[in-house]
């Protein structure tokens, strides 16, 4: 394990004996093909990485229907995400085809880097970044324009009791939010308004039932 590891793009730069370090740590698991490897929600055991065979990451929607984000091959490391920002599996993964892969602790990795909270912080950040463009994959593919504007509002809504003023969006803005075009925005507005979740006055949009909002997301 030790050897194959040293060839992983990821691990280029640390030396023999912090390769070997990990290698101690990590193990080996065998998947059949369409075999699950992890489920989306789930805490993450660790840094994947594929030493023969194909792994699927991708996300499910409530119906069933599934977006890859990526593939990964030999060599490549995947679920990186929750490594860094310490939270569940941002995506499901499953084999290809008859796959090896090997799981590294997260603190197996975090621990090379311990002597630098600078590095830690900065990587946090990264991971939280690309947290939200997973989410956003999520909701461009499965979630209609309504859907995605009603959760761009019950988000930005703020209470009544709130010193903090709303941030005003433009239809524009909204539009490039969710990836539309804006008089598709204005109309998603009239139909949440005649639904009763939001009220328009102008250019203020008030959330005045976010039950019904969080039921359309």
């Amino acid at each position: 394990m030790t050897d194959f590891l040293a060839t992983v793009p990821y691990f280029a730069a640390l030396s023999p004996a912090e390769i070997d370090r990990l290698s101690r740590t990590a193990r080996e698991r065998n998947f059949d093909r369409g075999e699950l490897v992890f489920l989306e929600g789930e805490p993450c055991l660790g840094l994947y990485v594929v030493k023969t065979g194909q792994v699927r990451v991708f996300k499910t929607s409530p119906d069933g229907r599934e977006q890859v984000l990526t593939i990964a091959r030999p060599g490549d490391t995947f679920n990186d995400v929750p490594i860094f920002d310490g939270g569940p599996n941002p995506a499901s993964a499953s084999a290809i085809e008859p796959s090896s892969v090997i799981i590294i602790p997260r603190e197996g990795i975090v621990a090379l880097i311990g002597p630098c909270p600078l590095a830690i912080n900065i990587l946090r950040g990264f991971a939280r970044r690309l947290r939200h463009l997973t989410i956003l994959v999520e909701d461009l593919s499965f979630r209609r324009v309504v859907s995605r504007l009603a959760k761009i509002l019950l988000e930005s809504a703020v209470p009544a009791s709130s010193a903090t003023p709303p941030h005003r969006f433009t239809q524009q803005e909204m539009a490039a939010m969710v990836g539309t075009a804006r008089d598709v925005v204005g109309r998603a507005l009239r139909d949440l308004e005649r639904d009763g979740a939001i009220r328009i006055e102008g250019r203020r949009i008030t959330v005045v039932n976010s039950k019904k909002l969080r039921d359309i997301i």
